[in-house]
Protein backbone atom coordinates (compact mmCIF):
# COMPACT_ATOMS: atom_id res chain seq x y z
CA UNK A 1 0.00 0.00 0.00
CA UNK A 2 1.10 3.56 -0.94
CA UNK A 3 2.26 5.10 2.39
CA UNK A 4 1.00 8.58 1.67
CA UNK A 5 -2.22 6.43 1.01
CA UNK A 6 -1.88 4.50 4.17
CA UNK A 7 -1.29 7.99 6.04
CA UNK A 8 -4.57 9.21 4.59
CA UNK A 9 -6.69 6.26 5.80
CA UNK A 10 -5.14 6.90 9.15
CA UNK A 11 -5.72 10.74 9.17
CA UNK A 12 -9.29 9.63 7.90
CA UNK A 13 -9.80 7.33 10.80
CA UNK A 14 -8.52 9.96 13.25
CA UNK A 15 -11.36 12.34 11.77
CA UNK A 16 -13.97 9.46 12.40
CA UNK A 17 -13.33 8.77 16.16
CA UNK A 18 -13.33 13.04 16.76
CA UNK A 19 -16.54 13.00 14.95
CA UNK A 20 -18.01 10.43 17.72
CA UNK A 21 -16.65 12.28 20.00
CA UNK A 22 -18.27 15.53 18.90
CA UNK A 23 -21.53 13.34 18.41
CA UNK A 24 -21.77 12.00 21.54
CA UNK A 25 -20.85 15.61 22.88
CA UNK A 26 -23.81 16.92 21.41
CA UNK A 27 -26.16 13.74 22.35
CA UNK A 28 -24.98 13.95 26.07
CA UNK A 29 -25.52 18.13 25.76
CA UNK A 30 -22.07 18.71 27.00
CA UNK A 31 -22.64 21.36 24.71
CA UNK A 32 -24.20 24.71 25.34
CA UNK A 33 -27.67 24.33 23.04
CA UNK A 34 -26.74 27.51 20.98
CA UNK A 35 -23.64 26.34 20.13
CA UNK A 36 -24.55 22.51 19.80
CA UNK A 37 -26.92 24.28 16.70
CA UNK A 38 -23.62 24.77 14.46
CA UNK A 39 -22.28 21.57 15.12
CA UNK A 40 -22.89 18.57 12.78
CA UNK A 41 -23.76 15.49 14.35
CA UNK A 42 -21.70 12.57 12.48
CA UNK A 43 -21.32 9.85 14.78
CA UNK A 44 -23.39 7.34 12.40
CA UNK A 45 -21.51 8.31 8.94
CA UNK A 46 -17.58 8.01 11.08
CA UNK A 47 -18.76 4.34 11.56
CA UNK A 48 -19.44 4.12 8.29
CA UNK A 49 -16.02 5.34 7.28
CA UNK A 50 -14.61 2.90 9.51
CA UNK A 51 -16.57 -0.48 8.20
CA UNK A 52 -15.15 0.68 4.84
CA UNK A 53 -11.49 1.32 6.12
CA UNK A 54 -11.88 -2.12 8.00
CA UNK A 55 -12.88 -3.76 4.63
CA UNK A 56 -10.33 -2.17 3.10
CA UNK A 57 -7.60 -3.23 5.48
CA UNK A 58 -8.50 -6.43 5.84
CA UNK A 59 -8.24 -7.23 2.04
CA UNK A 60 -4.81 -5.67 1.85
CA UNK A 61 -3.71 -7.49 4.86
CA UNK A 62 -5.00 -10.71 3.42
CA UNK A 63 -3.81 -10.09 -0.18
CA UNK A 64 -0.59 -8.32 0.22
CA UNK A 65 0.69 -10.26 3.65
CA UNK A 66 -0.22 -13.33 2.43
CA UNK A 67 -1.55 -14.68 6.52
CA UNK A 68 -2.76 -17.65 6.78
CA UNK A 69 -5.45 -18.73 9.20
CA UNK A 70 -4.13 -19.32 12.07
CA UNK A 71 -2.21 -15.53 12.06
CA UNK A 72 -5.62 -13.68 10.92
CA UNK A 73 -7.13 -14.68 13.75
CA UNK A 74 -4.88 -14.33 16.51
CA UNK A 75 -4.08 -10.45 14.61
CA UNK A 76 -8.24 -9.86 14.83
CA UNK A 77 -8.58 -11.13 18.54
CA UNK A 78 -5.62 -9.73 20.19
CA UNK A 79 -6.33 -6.36 18.60
CA UNK A 80 -10.06 -6.69 18.72
CA UNK A 81 -9.87 -8.10 22.83
CA UNK A 82 -7.06 -5.77 23.90
CA UNK A 83 -9.08 -3.14 23.70
CA UNK A 84 -12.73 -4.10 24.19
CA UNK A 85 -12.25 -6.64 27.10
CA UNK A 86 -10.17 -4.54 29.58
CA UNK A 87 -13.09 -1.77 28.56
CA UNK A 88 -16.10 -4.31 29.13
CA UNK A 89 -14.69 -5.10 32.19
CA UNK A 90 -14.35 -1.23 33.39
CA UNK A 91 -17.47 -0.40 32.29
CA UNK A 92 -19.13 -2.68 35.11
CA UNK A 93 -16.58 -1.69 37.92
CA UNK A 94 -17.37 2.07 37.07
CA UNK A 95 -21.47 1.18 37.11
CA UNK A 96 -21.07 -0.81 40.75
CA UNK A 97 -18.50 2.39 41.86
CA UNK A 98 -20.92 5.17 41.05
CA UNK A 99 -23.74 3.53 42.33
CA UNK A 100 -21.90 2.63 45.03
CA UNK A 101 -20.66 6.10 45.96
CA UNK A 102 -23.72 8.14 44.98
CA UNK A 103 -25.92 5.99 46.76
CA UNK A 104 -28.22 5.70 43.64
CA UNK A 105 -28.85 3.28 40.96
CA UNK A 106 -27.78 3.92 37.55
CA UNK A 107 -30.69 3.90 34.36
CA UNK A 108 -30.84 0.66 33.22
CA UNK A 109 -28.87 -0.94 35.11
CA UNK A 110 -30.12 -4.83 34.76
CA UNK A 111 -26.52 -5.73 33.36
CA UNK A 112 -25.00 -5.51 36.49
CA UNK A 113 -27.31 -7.74 38.39
CA UNK A 114 -26.13 -10.30 35.64
CA UNK A 115 -22.98 -9.46 34.84
CA UNK A 116 -22.17 -13.08 34.70
CA UNK A 117 -24.27 -13.88 31.65
CA UNK A 118 -24.02 -10.25 30.59
CA UNK A 119 -19.98 -10.20 30.16
CA UNK A 120 -19.41 -13.45 28.45
CA UNK A 121 -22.03 -11.84 25.86
CA UNK A 122 -20.65 -8.98 25.24
CA UNK A 123 -17.37 -10.50 24.78
CA UNK A 124 -18.82 -12.45 21.95
CA UNK A 125 -20.38 -9.56 20.23
CA UNK A 126 -23.70 -11.38 20.18
CA UNK A 127 -25.25 -7.56 20.57
CA UNK A 128 -27.05 -7.16 17.76
CA UNK A 129 -27.87 -10.60 16.45
CA UNK A 130 -31.21 -11.04 15.30
CA UNK A 131 -33.59 -9.11 16.40
CA UNK A 132 -30.94 -8.56 19.95
CA UNK A 133 -30.28 -4.97 20.82
CA UNK A 134 -28.00 -4.68 23.87
CA UNK A 135 -24.86 -2.70 24.67
CA UNK A 136 -22.83 -2.73 27.48
CA UNK A 137 -24.02 0.34 30.24
CA UNK A 138 -21.86 3.14 29.07
CA UNK A 139 -19.73 1.92 26.07
CA UNK A 140 -22.38 3.15 23.65
CA UNK A 141 -20.04 3.07 21.02
CA UNK A 142 -19.68 -0.85 21.34
CA UNK A 143 -22.97 -1.31 18.95
CA UNK A 144 -20.91 -1.59 15.91
CA UNK A 145 -18.59 -4.16 17.31
CA UNK A 146 -20.98 -6.29 17.22
CA UNK A 147 -21.39 -6.11 13.49
CA UNK A 148 -17.36 -5.48 12.30
CA UNK A 149 -16.43 -8.18 14.58
CA UNK A 150 -18.75 -11.03 13.05
CA UNK A 151 -18.22 -9.66 9.66
CA UNK A 152 -14.06 -10.80 9.95
CA UNK A 153 -15.02 -14.18 10.99
CA UNK A 154 -17.29 -14.66 8.40
CA UNK A 155 -15.01 -13.44 5.73
CA UNK A 156 -11.75 -15.43 8.07
CA UNK A 157 -14.24 -18.59 7.56
CA UNK A 158 -14.55 -17.77 3.42
CA UNK A 159 -11.68 -16.25 2.19
CA UNK A 160 -9.30 -19.05 4.21
CA UNK A 161 -11.27 -22.73 4.42
CA UNK A 162 -11.77 -24.51 1.68
CA UNK A 163 -14.42 -27.11 0.20
CA UNK A 164 -17.34 -28.57 2.35
CA UNK A 165 -16.01 -26.83 5.18
CA UNK A 166 -15.66 -23.22 4.18
CA UNK A 167 -19.59 -23.98 3.14
CA UNK A 168 -20.92 -25.06 6.48
CA UNK A 169 -18.76 -23.18 8.48
CA UNK A 170 -19.40 -20.02 6.27
CA UNK A 171 -23.17 -20.57 6.59
CA UNK A 172 -23.11 -21.00 10.36
CA UNK A 173 -21.36 -17.92 10.97
CA UNK A 174 -23.80 -16.30 8.40
CA UNK A 175 -27.07 -17.61 10.09
CA UNK A 176 -25.66 -16.05 13.44
CA UNK A 177 -25.15 -12.92 12.23
CA UNK A 178 -28.72 -12.23 11.71
CA UNK A 179 -30.76 -9.50 9.36
CA UNK A 180 -28.94 -6.92 10.67
CA UNK A 181 -25.71 -7.41 10.02
CA UNK A 182 -26.42 -8.99 6.55
CA UNK A 183 -28.02 -5.55 6.02
CA UNK A 184 -25.06 -3.00 6.31
CA UNK A 185 -22.29 -5.93 5.21
CA UNK A 186 -21.94 -4.63 1.85
CA UNK A 187 -20.71 -1.46 3.41
CA UNK A 188 -17.68 -3.52 5.20
CA UNK A 189 -17.47 -5.21 1.62
CA UNK A 190 -16.88 -2.51 -0.02
CA UNK A 191 -13.81 -1.74 1.26
CA UNK A 192 -12.82 -5.43 0.62
CA UNK A 193 -13.69 -4.57 -3.41
CA UNK A 194 -11.91 -0.74 -3.09
CA UNK A 195 -9.09 -2.87 -2.47
CA UNK A 196 -9.14 -5.24 -5.41
CA UNK A 197 -10.61 -2.50 -7.84
CA UNK A 198 -7.91 -0.31 -6.66
CA UNK A 199 -6.27 -0.27 -10.61
CA UNK A 200 -9.44 -1.16 -12.09
CA UNK A 201 -10.19 2.38 -13.31
CA UNK A 202 -7.52 4.81 -13.77
CA UNK A 203 -7.88 8.74 -12.74
CA UNK A 204 -5.06 11.28 -14.21
CA UNK A 205 -3.56 12.86 -10.36
CA UNK A 206 -5.63 16.76 -11.78
CA UNK A 207 -9.09 14.33 -12.05
CA UNK A 208 -8.42 12.62 -9.15
CA UNK A 209 -8.09 15.13 -7.35
CA UNK A 210 -10.93 17.46 -8.14
CA UNK A 211 -12.97 14.11 -7.70
CA UNK A 212 -11.68 14.36 -3.98
CA UNK A 213 -12.99 17.65 -3.61
CA UNK A 214 -16.24 16.58 -5.18
CA UNK A 215 -16.30 13.98 -2.66
CA UNK A 216 -16.40 16.55 -0.01
CA UNK A 217 -18.50 18.61 -1.27
CA UNK A 218 -20.89 15.09 -1.99
CA UNK A 219 -20.68 14.76 1.67
CA UNK A 220 -21.27 17.89 3.04
CA UNK A 221 -24.27 18.22 0.82
CA UNK A 222 -25.67 15.30 1.89
CA UNK A 223 -25.48 16.11 5.96
CA UNK A 224 -26.85 19.92 5.57
CA UNK A 225 -29.43 19.04 2.54
CA UNK A 226 -30.65 15.33 3.18
CA UNK A 227 -33.08 14.79 6.17
CA UNK A 228 -32.20 12.03 8.18
CA UNK A 229 -35.99 11.42 9.09
CA UNK A 230 -36.68 10.97 5.60
CA UNK A 231 -33.93 8.42 5.11
CA UNK A 232 -34.80 6.29 8.22
CA UNK A 233 -38.73 6.46 6.67
CA UNK A 234 -37.79 5.42 3.37
CA UNK A 235 -35.56 2.75 5.03
CA UNK A 236 -38.60 1.40 6.97
CA UNK A 237 -41.20 1.68 4.13
CA UNK A 238 -38.59 -0.25 2.09
CA UNK A 239 -38.03 -2.97 4.63
CA UNK A 240 -40.97 -5.86 4.55
CA UNK A 241 -40.72 -7.46 7.53
CA UNK A 242 -42.17 -5.60 9.97
CA UNK A 243 -41.85 -8.09 12.87
CA UNK A 244 -38.18 -7.82 12.37
CA UNK A 245 -37.10 -4.06 14.06
CA UNK A 246 -34.09 -2.99 12.62
CA UNK A 247 -32.96 -1.29 15.08
CA UNK A 248 -29.31 -0.04 15.01
CA UNK A 249 -29.50 -0.86 11.24
CA UNK A 250 -32.74 1.50 10.45
CA UNK A 251 -30.47 3.90 8.54
CA UNK A 252 -29.44 1.68 6.14
CA UNK A 253 -30.80 3.94 2.70
CA UNK A 254 -28.38 6.75 4.45
CA UNK A 255 -25.71 4.83 5.25
CA UNK A 256 -25.10 2.95 1.56
CA UNK A 257 -25.35 6.90 0.03
CA UNK A 258 -22.37 7.98 2.81
CA UNK A 259 -20.87 4.83 1.54
CA UNK A 260 -20.95 5.70 -1.71
CA UNK A 261 -19.26 9.01 -0.91
CA UNK A 262 -16.49 7.24 1.08
CA UNK A 263 -15.72 5.20 -1.72
CA UNK A 264 -15.47 7.66 -4.01
CA UNK A 265 -13.21 9.39 -1.76
CA UNK A 266 -10.94 7.03 -1.66
CA UNK A 267 -10.59 6.08 -4.43
CA UNK A 268 -9.77 9.66 -5.72
CA UNK A 269 -7.15 9.72 -3.37
CA UNK A 270 -5.66 6.84 -4.33
CA UNK A 271 -4.71 8.12 -7.78
CA UNK A 272 -4.05 11.52 -6.48
CA UNK A 273 -0.63 11.46 -6.27
CA UNK A 274 -1.02 13.07 -2.86
CA UNK A 275 2.59 13.23 -0.91
CA UNK A 276 2.78 13.03 2.93
CA UNK A 277 6.35 13.70 4.23
CA UNK A 278 8.22 10.54 6.31
CA UNK A 279 7.32 13.17 9.52
CA UNK A 280 4.33 13.75 9.11
CA UNK A 281 3.27 10.17 8.17
CA UNK A 282 4.85 8.95 11.72
CA UNK A 283 2.93 11.56 13.71
CA UNK A 284 -0.79 10.59 11.91
CA UNK A 285 0.24 6.83 12.45
CA UNK A 286 1.03 7.10 16.61
CA UNK A 287 -2.14 9.15 16.38
CA UNK A 288 -3.80 6.95 14.64
CA UNK A 289 -3.24 3.82 17.15
CA UNK A 290 -5.47 5.44 19.44
CA UNK A 291 -8.41 5.69 17.57
CA UNK A 292 -9.75 2.38 19.02
CA UNK A 293 -9.08 3.57 22.39
CA UNK A 294 -10.71 6.77 22.02
CA UNK A 295 -13.90 5.10 20.39
CA UNK A 296 -14.76 3.03 23.70
CA UNK A 297 -13.33 5.08 25.93
CA UNK A 298 -14.75 8.62 25.45
CA UNK A 299 -18.40 7.00 26.27
CA UNK A 300 -17.70 5.37 29.19
CA UNK A 301 -16.15 8.97 30.57
CA UNK A 302 -19.00 10.71 29.29
CA UNK A 303 -20.77 8.42 31.93
CA UNK A 304 -19.11 8.75 35.05
CA UNK A 305 -18.61 12.55 34.82
CA UNK A 306 -21.86 13.16 33.73
CA UNK A 307 -23.49 10.90 37.12
CA UNK A 308 -21.53 13.69 39.40
CA UNK A 309 -22.12 16.70 36.84
CA UNK A 310 -25.87 16.42 35.57
CA UNK A 311 -26.05 19.83 34.35
CA UNK A 312 -22.60 20.82 33.47
CA UNK A 313 -22.79 22.09 29.67
CA UNK A 314 -20.24 24.87 30.38
CA UNK A 315 -16.78 25.72 28.68
CA UNK A 316 -15.06 25.63 31.53
CA UNK A 317 -16.47 21.68 32.24
CA UNK A 318 -16.05 20.92 28.44
CA UNK A 319 -12.67 21.43 28.36
CA UNK A 320 -11.72 19.43 31.84
CA UNK A 321 -14.06 16.39 30.36
CA UNK A 322 -11.86 16.65 27.06
CA UNK A 323 -9.08 16.52 28.88
CA UNK A 324 -9.97 13.65 31.23
CA UNK A 325 -11.03 11.83 27.66
CA UNK A 326 -7.92 13.11 26.18
CA UNK A 327 -5.81 11.78 29.53
CA UNK A 328 -7.98 8.00 29.85
CA UNK A 329 -7.29 7.44 25.83
CA UNK A 330 -3.57 7.71 26.60
CA UNK A 331 -3.55 5.51 29.33
CA UNK A 332 -6.13 2.75 27.85
CA UNK A 333 -3.51 3.12 24.44
CA UNK A 334 -0.80 2.81 26.62
CA UNK A 335 -2.24 -0.73 28.11
CA UNK A 336 -3.70 -1.96 26.29
CA UNK A 337 -0.66 -1.70 23.61
CA UNK A 338 1.08 -3.99 26.08
CA UNK A 339 -2.04 -6.28 26.61
CA UNK A 340 -2.31 -6.84 22.76
CA UNK A 341 1.32 -7.97 22.20
CA UNK A 342 1.21 -10.42 25.21
CA UNK A 343 -2.22 -11.47 24.28
CA UNK A 344 -1.04 -12.14 20.55
CA UNK A 345 1.76 -14.70 21.80
CA UNK A 346 -0.78 -16.50 24.61
CA UNK A 347 -3.57 -16.69 21.36
CA UNK A 348 -0.43 -18.05 18.98
CA UNK A 349 0.66 -20.39 21.50
CA UNK A 350 -2.83 -21.75 22.61
CA UNK A 351 -3.60 -21.77 18.93
CA UNK A 352 -0.71 -24.11 18.26
CA UNK A 353 -1.37 -26.17 20.65
CA UNK A 354 -4.75 -26.86 19.34
CA UNK A 355 -3.29 -27.61 16.13
CA UNK A 356 -0.92 -29.89 17.41
CA UNK A 357 -3.45 -31.94 19.60
CA UNK A 358 -5.60 -32.08 16.25
CA UNK A 359 -2.83 -33.43 14.46
CA UNK A 360 -2.18 -36.50 17.08
CA UNK A 361 -5.78 -37.12 17.02
CA UNK A 362 -6.16 -37.53 13.36
CA UNK A 363 -2.64 -39.45 13.47
CA UNK A 364 -4.09 -41.87 15.38
CA UNK A 365 -7.69 -42.26 14.26
CA UNK A 366 -5.41 -42.88 10.77
CA UNK A 367 -5.50 -46.89 10.64
CA UNK A 368 -1.83 -48.16 9.50
CA UNK A 369 -1.28 -50.29 6.74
Amino acid sequence: MNKSFSAYLDLARIVAALMVVVDHFVGHHLIAAHAAAFVPALGREAVIIFFVLSGLVIAYVTDQKKQDLKHYAVARAARIYSVALPLLLASFLAVYAVETISGHAVESDYELSKAYFYIPFHSLFLGESWTISEAPLWLESYWSLNYEVWYYIFFGAVFFLRGRLRLVLGAVVFLLMGYKLWLLFPIWLSGVWLWHARARYRFGKRRARLGWLLSVVLFCAYEYCVSDADLRRAGNALWPFAQLPLSSADRFVGDYLVCLIVLFNFYCVLHAGLEFSQRLRANVAALAAYTFPLYLTHGLVIAVWQSFHPAGAGWASMLILMAIIALATLLAGLLTERFRKWLSVVLMRWLNALCALAARGTSAATPRE
